[in-house]
Protein backbone atom coordinates (compact mmCIF):
# COMPACT_ATOMS: atom_id res chain seq x y z
CA UNK A 1 0.00 0.00 0.00
CA UNK A 2 1.08 3.31 -0.76
CA UNK A 3 2.22 5.92 1.86
CA UNK A 4 -0.74 7.60 3.64
CA UNK A 5 0.54 10.95 2.36
CA UNK A 6 0.24 10.14 -0.95
CA UNK A 7 -3.04 8.79 -0.64
CA UNK A 8 -3.96 11.55 0.85
CA UNK A 9 -3.12 13.88 -2.18
CA UNK A 10 -4.82 11.76 -4.65
CA UNK A 11 -8.00 12.15 -2.02
CA UNK A 12 -7.82 16.03 -2.26
CA UNK A 13 -7.03 16.03 -6.22
CA UNK A 14 -9.73 13.64 -6.68
CA UNK A 15 -12.24 16.20 -4.83
CA UNK A 16 -10.65 19.22 -6.47
CA UNK A 17 -12.07 17.85 -9.59
CA UNK A 18 -15.57 17.25 -8.16
CA UNK A 19 -17.44 20.15 -8.64
CA UNK A 20 -19.52 21.75 -5.88
CA UNK A 21 -21.20 25.23 -4.77
CA UNK A 22 -21.74 24.28 -1.42
CA UNK A 23 -19.58 26.69 0.82
CA UNK A 24 -20.82 24.93 3.53
CA UNK A 25 -18.76 21.22 2.29
CA UNK A 26 -16.21 22.91 0.46
CA UNK A 27 -12.62 21.72 1.10
CA UNK A 28 -12.05 23.12 4.08
CA UNK A 29 -15.35 21.41 5.36
CA UNK A 30 -13.59 17.82 4.60
CA UNK A 31 -10.28 18.49 5.95
CA UNK A 32 -11.49 19.75 9.31
CA UNK A 33 -13.41 15.96 9.10
CA UNK A 34 -10.57 14.24 8.36
CA UNK A 35 -9.21 16.33 11.56
CA UNK A 36 -11.49 15.09 13.59
CA UNK A 37 -11.33 11.74 12.44
CA UNK A 38 -7.70 11.00 12.46
CA UNK A 39 -8.22 12.38 16.33
CA UNK A 40 -11.19 10.31 16.87
CA UNK A 41 -9.52 6.83 15.42
CA UNK A 42 -6.30 7.50 17.49
CA UNK A 43 -8.35 7.59 21.18
CA UNK A 44 -10.60 5.04 20.03
CA UNK A 45 -8.23 2.70 18.12
CA UNK A 46 -10.18 2.96 15.01
CA UNK A 47 -8.43 1.42 11.64
CA UNK A 48 -6.99 4.13 10.13
CA UNK A 49 -6.72 2.79 6.13
CA UNK A 50 -11.14 3.05 6.76
CA UNK A 51 -11.31 6.08 8.59
CA UNK A 52 -9.25 8.51 6.89
CA UNK A 53 -10.55 7.57 3.29
CA UNK A 54 -13.83 7.64 4.56
CA UNK A 55 -13.18 11.22 6.16
CA UNK A 56 -11.83 12.47 2.76
CA UNK A 57 -14.46 11.25 0.17
CA UNK A 58 -17.80 11.32 2.25
CA UNK A 59 -18.88 14.29 0.37
CA UNK A 60 -17.71 13.78 -3.05
CA UNK A 61 -21.37 14.35 -3.80
CA UNK A 62 -22.96 17.38 -3.09
CA UNK A 63 -26.52 17.07 -3.24
CA UNK A 64 -28.35 20.70 -2.67
CA UNK A 65 -30.11 20.93 1.43
CA UNK A 66 -33.46 21.74 -0.61
CA UNK A 67 -33.11 18.88 -2.99
CA UNK A 68 -35.94 15.83 -2.76
CA UNK A 69 -32.91 13.81 -3.13
CA UNK A 70 -31.17 14.84 -0.54
CA UNK A 71 -31.63 11.94 1.72
CA UNK A 72 -29.65 9.84 -1.12
CA UNK A 73 -26.43 12.18 -1.22
CA UNK A 74 -24.47 9.39 1.30
CA UNK A 75 -25.48 6.65 -0.32
CA UNK A 76 -24.41 8.25 -4.12
CA UNK A 77 -20.96 9.57 -2.16
CA UNK A 78 -20.09 5.65 -1.23
CA UNK A 79 -20.94 4.60 -4.63
CA UNK A 80 -18.55 7.28 -6.60
CA UNK A 81 -15.54 6.82 -3.58
CA UNK A 82 -15.79 3.38 -3.70
CA UNK A 83 -15.50 3.80 -7.78
CA UNK A 84 -12.69 5.67 -7.17
CA UNK A 85 -10.70 4.36 -4.71
CA UNK A 86 -10.98 0.63 -7.00
CA UNK A 87 -9.98 2.76 -9.94
CA UNK A 88 -6.64 4.04 -8.14
CA UNK A 89 -6.06 0.52 -6.92
CA UNK A 90 -6.67 0.88 -3.13
CA UNK A 91 -6.51 -2.31 -1.32
CA UNK A 92 -10.20 -3.82 -2.03
CA UNK A 93 -10.01 -5.50 1.19
CA UNK A 94 -10.73 -2.16 2.79
CA UNK A 95 -12.76 -0.54 0.42
CA UNK A 96 -16.58 -2.48 2.01
CA UNK A 97 -15.90 -0.74 5.42
CA UNK A 98 -15.05 2.32 3.60
CA UNK A 99 -18.02 2.30 1.26
CA UNK A 100 -20.21 1.75 4.78
CA UNK A 101 -18.65 4.22 6.84
CA UNK A 102 -19.40 6.95 3.99
CA UNK A 103 -23.07 5.53 3.61
CA UNK A 104 -23.32 6.07 7.37
CA UNK A 105 -22.10 9.41 7.79
CA UNK A 106 -25.17 11.17 7.09
CA UNK A 107 -27.71 12.58 9.01
CA UNK A 108 -30.81 12.79 6.68
CA UNK A 109 -29.75 9.26 5.09
CA UNK A 110 -31.09 7.37 8.57
CA UNK A 111 -28.49 4.34 8.16
CA UNK A 112 -27.29 2.94 11.26
CA UNK A 113 -23.45 2.57 11.70
CA UNK A 114 -22.22 -0.35 12.36
CA UNK A 115 -18.36 -0.02 12.50
CA UNK A 116 -16.29 1.50 15.00
CA UNK A 117 -14.50 3.53 11.76
CA UNK A 118 -18.24 4.24 10.87
CA UNK A 119 -19.10 5.41 13.84
CA UNK A 120 -15.70 7.80 13.61
CA UNK A 121 -16.93 9.27 10.51
CA UNK A 122 -20.16 10.18 11.77
CA UNK A 123 -19.33 11.31 14.95
CA UNK A 124 -16.21 13.95 12.87
CA UNK A 125 -18.92 14.69 10.42
CA UNK A 126 -21.51 16.00 13.16
CA UNK A 127 -18.47 17.58 15.42
CA UNK A 128 -18.09 20.05 12.77
CA UNK A 129 -21.85 20.80 12.00
CA UNK A 130 -21.63 22.35 15.63
CA UNK A 131 -19.85 24.78 18.19
CA UNK A 132 -18.24 28.17 16.21
CA UNK A 133 -18.18 26.48 13.23
CA UNK A 134 -21.14 24.94 12.71
CA UNK A 135 -22.34 28.02 13.54
CA UNK A 136 -20.73 29.81 10.68
CA UNK A 137 -21.85 26.82 8.54
CA UNK A 138 -25.77 26.83 9.30
CA UNK A 139 -25.72 30.91 8.62
CA UNK A 140 -24.42 29.93 4.99
CA UNK A 141 -26.92 27.35 4.31
CA UNK A 142 -29.75 29.58 5.92
CA UNK A 143 -28.41 32.86 3.76
CA UNK A 144 -27.87 30.56 0.70
CA UNK A 145 -31.74 29.47 1.26
CA UNK A 146 -32.70 32.96 1.54
CA UNK A 147 -33.27 32.61 4.99
CA UNK A 148 -33.04 35.34 7.69
CA UNK A 149 -30.81 33.98 11.04
CA UNK A 150 -33.99 34.62 12.97
CA UNK A 151 -38.06 35.24 13.70
CA UNK A 152 -37.80 38.71 15.16
CA UNK A 153 -41.16 38.39 17.45
CA UNK A 154 -39.85 34.85 18.28
CA UNK A 155 -36.76 34.29 17.87
CA UNK A 156 -36.13 31.15 20.51
CA UNK A 157 -39.02 29.54 18.65
CA UNK A 158 -41.94 28.91 21.90
CA UNK A 159 -45.24 30.19 20.29
CA UNK A 160 -44.76 29.10 16.73
CA UNK A 161 -43.69 25.70 15.03
CA UNK A 162 -39.52 25.13 13.58
CA UNK A 163 -38.82 26.72 10.18
CA UNK A 164 -35.33 26.00 9.75
CA UNK A 165 -35.87 26.77 6.17
CA UNK A 166 -37.13 30.02 6.61
CA UNK A 167 -34.59 30.67 10.12
CA UNK A 168 -31.26 29.91 10.98
CA UNK A 169 -31.89 29.55 14.71
CA UNK A 170 -34.63 27.41 14.07
CA UNK A 171 -31.94 24.80 12.62
CA UNK A 172 -30.42 24.58 16.17
CA UNK A 173 -33.42 23.26 17.36
CA UNK A 174 -34.21 21.38 14.70
CA UNK A 175 -31.02 19.26 14.75
CA UNK A 176 -27.56 20.79 15.90
CA UNK A 177 -29.10 20.84 19.53
CA UNK A 178 -29.99 16.95 18.91
CA UNK A 179 -26.32 15.63 17.61
CA UNK A 180 -24.81 15.40 21.14
CA UNK A 181 -27.47 12.95 22.67
CA UNK A 182 -26.69 11.09 19.49
CA UNK A 183 -22.96 11.02 18.88
CA UNK A 184 -21.43 7.27 18.56
CA UNK A 185 -18.30 7.48 20.54
CA UNK A 186 -17.34 8.87 24.13
CA UNK A 187 -14.58 11.21 22.92
CA UNK A 188 -17.11 12.56 20.48
CA UNK A 189 -19.57 13.03 22.87
CA UNK A 190 -17.37 14.92 25.40
CA UNK A 191 -16.45 17.21 22.52
CA UNK A 192 -20.02 17.72 21.72
CA UNK A 193 -20.89 18.96 24.78
CA UNK A 194 -18.53 21.75 24.36
CA UNK A 195 -19.50 22.70 21.03
CA UNK A 196 -23.12 22.63 22.09
CA UNK A 197 -22.36 24.66 25.16
CA UNK A 198 -20.84 27.33 23.03
CA UNK A 199 -24.01 27.21 21.07
CA UNK A 200 -25.59 28.31 23.80
CA UNK A 201 -23.73 30.67 24.48
CA UNK A 202 -24.30 32.18 21.19
CA UNK A 203 -27.85 32.28 21.57
CA UNK A 204 -27.73 33.93 25.45
CA UNK A 205 -25.60 36.61 23.64
CA UNK A 206 -27.83 36.80 21.02
CA UNK A 207 -30.55 37.53 23.34
CA UNK A 208 -29.03 40.12 25.15
CA UNK A 209 -28.02 42.26 21.73
CA UNK A 210 -31.62 41.83 20.73
CA UNK A 211 -33.42 42.36 23.71
CA UNK A 212 -34.71 39.31 24.00
CA UNK A 213 -33.98 36.83 26.91
CA UNK A 214 -32.59 32.79 25.50
CA UNK A 215 -33.87 30.50 28.22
Amino acid sequence: MQDETIWEHKFQQFLNRQTTEDAAHDIAHVQRVVANARQLAALEQADMKVVIPAAWLHDCVIVPKNSSQRSQASRLAAETACEFLSQEHYPPEYIPAIKHAIAAHSFSAKIPAKTLEAKIVQDADRLDAIGAIGIARAIMVGTSMGGSLYNPDDPFPSQRKLNDKRYTVDHFYTKLFKLESIMQTPTGRQEAQHRSEFMRQFLRQLGLEIGISYT
